[in-house]
């Protein structure tokens, strides 16, 4: 029986490897920096305590999280690529990338639904979307998220793993963790699918009935400026969904490959590393009132 696996990682020559760590180390420290100055900044400035950043301070803590779970061990792995995890170490971050994964793409149907009741209803939107209502919310995704995870990680526990024992990725990911299984991984990869469906393809169907919704309010605004406040508010969750949910269709829209392992690992690093590291520069370059923080904590700081 398999009690440890090697991570192939990326099959590039020692140059090259040696470049993307000094790359992905740079991406991974802003990545840290960036939600870190994030969550800094929402729970210092007290005008930042709204629902709104609420909801991003969790998803803050959701990219540093995977971001976490991934990327040290890619590191580890381009100095040294035959370094091996231990079983249960492989089980252990495959179901915090899972977990945390999931939790986003609950969470950025949260975030789209605060923003469609502060369009649509913002007179009722301190009612509707309360301190109680947004803890629940967000108690929701993290449940949502580790319990699907923990249902992945059962049914791969449940699989004998007998060799070989080289995972062709840059971390434990699911797929490729049940490709060295020994049996018939036909039920894992059905409830992988429906899963999908319930995370992904139900989230964004969601996301694009909400902002119908909202464009529908919006258009009846009558004064320009009120236009232009209602785009600014969801301009930058737009720029986010984009960004999470348009990785995930080009990759699966693109043409099929001879190396198909190639393709999840890039679909991968988008995932747990460049997803993370954008979020926050989109939120500190589209919302005034994160740059205005941003400017009154220097300010303090300056005078200090």
């Amino acid at each position: 029986m398999v009690t440890k696996f090697i991570l192939l990682g990326f099959c590039l020559g020692p140059r090259i490897c040696l470049f993307l760590f000094g790359l992905f180390f740079l991406f991974y420290v802003l990545t840290l920096l960036g939600n870190g100055v994030i969550l800094g900044l929402i729970s210092l400035d007290c005008r930042l305590h709204t629902s709104m950043y609420f909801f991003l301070s969790h998803l803050a803590i959701a990219d540093m999280a995977y971001a976490c779970s991934t990327v040290p061990q890619m590191l580890v792995n381009l100095l040294s690529p035959a370094k091996p995890i231990s079983f249960a170490g492989c089980i252990t971050q495959t179901f915090l990338f899972l977990s945390f994964a999931h939790t986003e793409c609950v969470l950025q149907v949260v975030m789209s639904y605060d923003r469609y009741v502060a369009i649509c209803h913002p007179l009722r939107y301190s009612v509707i979307v309360s301190w109680r209502v947004g803890i629940s919310l967000v108690g929701t995704s993290w449940a949502c998220g580790s319990l699907l995870a923990l249902v992945h990680v059962g049914l791969v526990l449940r699989r004998p793993y007998c060799g070989p024992h080289e995972i062709n990725h840059f971390f434990c990911e699911i797929l490729s963790v049940l490709k060295l299984a020994c049996t018939d991984t036909k039920l894992n990869q059905l409830v992988i699918f429906a899963a999908s469906v319930f995370v992904f393809v139900g989230p964004l169907c969601l996301l694009l009935g909400s902002y119908v919704c909202i464009l529908a309010a919006i258009l009846r605004i009558q004064s320009a400026e009120g236009c232009r406040k209602a785009f600014s508010t969801c301009s930058s969750h737009l720029c986010m969904v984009g960004l999470f949910f348009g990785s995930v269709i080009i990759m699966s829209m693109a043409p099929k490959s001879c190396h198909p392992e190639e393709k999840q690992k890039i679909l991968s690093l988008f995932y747990s590393l460049f997803n993370p590291m954008l979020n926050p520069l989109i939120y500190s370059l589209k919302s005034k009132e994160v740059k205005g923080a941003l400017r009154r904590a220097l300010f303090k700081e300056s005078h200090f």
